[in-house]
């Protein structure tokens, strides 16, 4: 899957980013938008990551995504 894909989705890729990192709130994701370096910002910012830490986790995060998230 790629980054468009859960943009455009983003309302449920929401709740599945909640699950992996639990400390981003709902404001933090209302801020990030689907913006992918937005997540990576957000994760260094509330997890103290370097930020190649946090892209290298959104990119995993990305790759692990399935459409089957966003079936209703």
């Amino acid at each position: 899957m790629n980054w468009d894909q859960i943009e455009g989705n983003w309302k449920q890729a929401k709740g599945k980013i909640i699950e992996k990192w639990g400390k981003l709130t709902d404001d933090d994701l209302d801020v990030v938008a689907g913006r992918r370096e937005q997540l990576a910002g957000k994760l260094q910012e509330r997890y103290g990551m370097a930020k190649e830490e946090a892209e290298e986790q959104v990119s995993h995060f990305e790759k692990g995504a399935s459409d089957h998230w966003f079936k209703h």
